[in-house]
């Protein structure tokens, strides 16, 4: 028993730069989603943004952004805002973190949608972003000094 305790906090310790990734990407979206759940108007400045940013983006999204998000924009405001909120403390709790994270690389690459950014576009700033996420879902980080690793005995959906 003691051998295997030592193997898990030297397999931490040995990862902790994806526990500081893991870790940095949860507080910067707990933030973030926390900073639009206590302003109110978000639905209406996000309208505002997909509506500055409309002609810019990508030519498949926009026909997305006037039919569904900007009818719906209440309703997408609140995903937005709780998507932020609770994926950013499950990155955080080291809890869901695969799941967490590919909501967030599903949310990002909406929003680099609606920016049209180029991919390679010194102002694209979603892609860094995607790729943090992408990589902590795949390497799935949850397992280095994170909840996922306590509970997966419990809850094989964490494995």
């Amino acid at each position: 028993m003691t051998d295997q305790q030592n193997s898990n906090s030297s397999d931490s310790f040995r990862y902790w730069p994806i526990v500081v990734l893991r870790l940095y990407a949860g507080v910067y979206f707990t933030y973030h989603g926390f900073s639009k759940f206590s302003k109110e108007g978000f639905s209406d400045r996000m309208a505002g943004f997909l509506q500055s940013r409309l002609e810019s983006s990508f030519g498949f999204y926009q026909g997305i952004i006037e039919s569904v998000i900007l009818p719906n924009k209440d309703l997408f405001g609140f995903l937005v805002t709780w998507g932020e909120l609770t994926m950013g403390i499950a990155l955080i709790l080291g809890l869901a973190t695969r799941y967490a994270a590919f909501a967030g690389v599903f949310m990002v690459t909406n929003i680099w949608f609606a920016k049209g950014s180029g991919l390679l576009a010194g102002t694209n700033d979603d892609l860094p972003w995607l790729m943090i996420l992408l990589v902590l879902g795949l390497i799935h980080a949850g397992r280095y000094c994170g909840l996922d690793n306590r509970l997966s005995d419990r809850f094989r959906f964490l494995r």
